[in-house]
């Protein structure tokens, strides 16, 4: 991760005074794990897609829009952000997450990397594994009875990066296996 972190600190500011990097790339990739390690090596703040409302029947498409107002738009104009924490277990808003203006702020989660955001990006990530190792972890971690809404989660993920070519504009592919 040293080598990466020299990487995106060599890079300009691309979010105002902030160097915005996204890791994505589908469900159950290892995308928070790396982001995690990612945001130790620079001493960095991660905001997740999961911080955020994600209706199932929407795909990834539509929950990006909170996110870029109330914490990129900020940060464009040199601003802090700020956001309310989506607590899944609750159904509900939890915490205000402050977001500070800092040389780097990691963004993880599925459409992070959007073609529609990449002109507010100074370094893209893309972490996969395969179809039947992602569908095990999330279903390990969310339950089985959740199995079905997963594989047509996978399904609209595929459609989304599909169309919006996420994985072939990343500066780096990684294995999250």
């Amino acid at each position: 991760m040293r080598e990466l972190s020299r990487r995106i600190l060599a890079r300009e500011p691309s979010c105002g005074p902030v160097r915005l990097v996204a890791v994505d790339g589908p469900a159950g990739a290892g995308k928070t794990t790396f982001a995690g390690r990612l945001s130790a090596a620079l001493g960095c703040q991660v905001v997740h897609s999961d911080d955020f409302p994600v209706p199932w029947e929407e795909g990834p498409g539509p929950w990006f829009g909170a996110l870029d107002e109330q914490v990129l738009r900020p940060l464009r104009r040199g601003l802090p952000g700020a956001f309310r924490r989506y607590d899944w277990v609750r159904g509900a808003y939890a915490e205000l997450v402050t977001v500070p203006v800092a040389p780097v702020l990691v963004i993880e989660g599925v459409g992070t990397a959007r073609r529609s955001a990449a002109g507010l990006l100074a370094f893209t990530v893309w972490v996969e594994a395969p179809e039947t190792v992602r569908l095990r972890r999330v279903i390990e971690r969310d339950g089985p009875e959740l199995e079905p809404r997963w594989r047509a989660w996978f399904e609209a993920e595929r459609e989304w990066f599909a169309g919006d070519g996420t994985r072939e504009r990343a500066d780096l592919v990684a294995s999250g296996e």
